[in-house]
């Protein structure tokens, strides 16, 4: 039987179809029941990070792509949102400022790695570098192949360093986003997550789809694996990434430090 990780990992000749971002296959057809368990896995998460942040060995980059309102903050509130802050950070990034312009475009992403012991969550990331830039023509071919290359460079380094990469594509449909750019326009409560540009991002929508397959499959790798989530549902999107993610803490065999002997005759007075 397939790992979680298994079923989920891209495709090397992934296509994108409306009706995987609706597929629920971890799903126990009872949604309180899966809440419970992405709960539960979310401690579990929390509680191996603790023994990671103590033992110092391993980093842990997540990164989180995917289109308007596909849920990664949502992912990171409801799968992340049990690690002890100390030990986690989570990056939005957003347009380059004039400074990050002036550098390369992973200088403002290479400062942000995690540190050994350290969990660090990329709430979009280096990818956006082959992904507006290229659907609206701002890198030309040529360009976009060099940044697959120093992405997949940049990557390499990581792993080889102790850093354990996982990227997440959350998936989901036209149909899917549409509802949920309507419910924040007609929740006030929500128009502070609401981008007028989102609508104009909406009219490439199939130029996205194009262009994440390409990236996806450019830049898939064991070290660095691409996973593809179906993502129409926010239970089963969490329950998805909290599966892999224990999966793939849980082979690291993390283990707290062993203790101080001399500790053994201190006294507190």
């Amino acid at each position: 039987m397939a790992s979680t990780e298994q079923t989920f990992r891209a495709d090397k000749k992934l296509k994108l179809t409306e009706a995987k971002a609706g597929e629920k296959p971890l799903s126990s057809g009872d949604k309180e029941k899966d809440k419970l368990l992405v709960e539960q896995q979310a401690l579990q998460i929390a509680e191996l990070q603790e023994v990671l942040y103590a033992e110092r060995k391993h980093k842990i980059l997540i990164v989180l792509q995917g289109m308007d309102t596909s849920g990664k903050d949502g992912t990171v509130r409801g799968v992340f949102g049990k690690i002890d802050p100390l030990g986690v950070a989570s990056i939005a990034f957003k347009a380059p400022s004039t400074e990050e312009k002036a550098h390369d475009f992973l200088w403002r992403i290479h400062k942000q790695v995690p540190a050994f012991g350290e969990f660090t969550i990329f709430n979009r990331s280096h990818y956006e570098d082959v992904l507006i830039t290229r659907v609206h023509d701002w890198i030309d071919d040529k360009e976009c192949k060099r940044r697959y290359q120093h992405i997949r460079d940049f990557e390499r380094m990581l792993a080889e360093t102790g850093t354990l990469v996982l990227k997440f594509f959350l998936h989901i449909s036209k149909e899917e986003q549409k509802q949920r750019l309507e419910e924040r326009i007609a929740d006030p409560n929500k128009h502070w997550k609401f981008d007028p540009a989102d609508l104009e991002e909406r009219k490439s929508w199939d130029a996205y789809q194009n262009q994440y397959e390409e990236v996806i499959r450019e830049t898939d790798a064991d070290h660095a694996p691409w996973y593809v989530v179906p993502a129409d549902s926010k239970t089963h999107r969490n329950l998805v990434i909290s599966s892999i993610v224990l999966e793939k803490l849980n082979k690291l065999k993390p283990e707290f430090p062993p203790g101080n002997p001399a500790f053994s005759k201190l006294k507190v007075i």
